[in-house]
């Protein structure tokens, strides 16, 4: 039996339903203030009423911090039937908050249904929000981008916990959070030791692509959480991403598929047929994990959000819901 912590959910800090809960005052920083980050700073005058975001993780991480937005994306990917996502209703839901208005990124930022909204503050502390777009999104209220020094959706949800936390004046309520999930994760890691050193290649992995195997960088998050269990990244993969640091995932040839490494690979598939495709491809097959049966092949797309975008509240459902599968590889792996 895999050893898993129970009870996982992360409360509100606050508590409280409306956009910009105010009963955590005291906990709350003064303003105005000045947030620094990729593109400059931005001046917040007074404790934001009225939160927009951008992109995933932002709306999760303010309302875990007790600022329920007013406007979110609805999600294109991996989104449940809500247009949300499992662990953001869930905490709604425990902090009895109204679901925000959801807009369609599926054309890039919504400028248009943002500013209906009349925010007084945005946030897109995790994204690939371009310097142009900070110019526009700045116009209709102040504007948080990634931390100074990240690339488009390079950020750890640590950082853009501190970050959001900073602009919400919730800074002590980020760390008390980031201390909590990191807790959890910690104890996921020692209820089950024979991950530890656990070596790992997350990569796509699609017989009909035209590029067949991209393998993600320690810049990406899903190493990164595997590598907060214990796990190790595949030597192979840190090589091969070593002249590029900054990049978040490395094309691996087929023909080579024999020199990827690891204890276990995990991939996405659209099907549980792709499955069966990539064992029986003639170079895909020849994957050292796929080989001895070590593939843990993720098909549902909450499941691969939740860490891809990971945040203080997916990462608990991560926990509970994707990790199994991967625990079970690894200890596979030990036997």
């Amino acid at each position: 039996m895999l050893a898993l912590l129970a009870g996982c959910s992360t409360g509100s800090v606050d508590g409280g339903g409306e956009s910009a809960d105010t009963t955590g005052v005291e906990r709350q920083g003064e303003f105005p203030r000045t947030i620094t980050h990729a593109y400059g700073e931005t001046e917040i005058p007074e404790a934001p009423q009225r939160v927009a975001t951008i992109s995933w993780v932002n709306a999760d991480v303010s309302l875990a911090l007790g600022v329920v937005p007013v406007g979110m994306p609805r999600n294109s990917f991996g989104a449940n039937a809500n247009g949300s996502t499992d662990w953001f209703d869930a905490e709604l839901e425990a902090v009895g908050g109204e679901m925000p208005e959801l807009y369609s990124e599926t054309d890039g930022i919504n400028t248009e249904a943002i500013a209906a909204l009349e925010p007084d503050l945005i946030l897109g502390a995790y994204s690939g929000m371009t310097a142009e777009e900070y110019e526009t999104l700045s116009k209709i209220a102040p504007t948080i981008a990634m931390p100074e020094g990240d690339g488009p959706f390079g950020t750890a949800w640590q950082d853009s916990t501190r970050l959001i936390g900073e602009a919400l004046g919730r800074s002590e309520a980020a760390e008390e959070l980031i201390t909590e999930v990191e807790g959890q994760i910690q104890q996921v890691a020692e209820d089950n030791p024979a991950i530890e050193g656990t070596t790992f290649v997350w990569a796509t992995v699609d017989p009909e692509a035209a590029e067949k195997i991209y393998a993600f960088t320690d810049v990406d998050n899903r190493p990164r959480f595997l590598t907060q269990l214990g796990m190790e990244q595949a030597p192979v993969v840190a090589e091969a991403s070593s002249g590029s640091p900054d990049q978040f995932a490395v094309t691996w040839s087929p023909e080579r598929a024999d020199e990827l490494a690891s204890d276990i690979l995990i991939t996405y598939a659209t099907s549980p047929e792709v499955r069966q495709a990539i064992e029986s491809d003639p170079l895909l097959g020849r994957i050292p994990a796929v080989e001895a049966g070590r593939m843990v092949v993720q098909t549902d797309e909450q499941q691969v959000l939740s860490i891809s975008a990971s945040s203080p509240l997916s990462l608990p459902w991560a926990l509970e819901n994707v990790v199994p599968d991967i625990l079970a590889a690894a200890q596979q792996e030990q036997g």
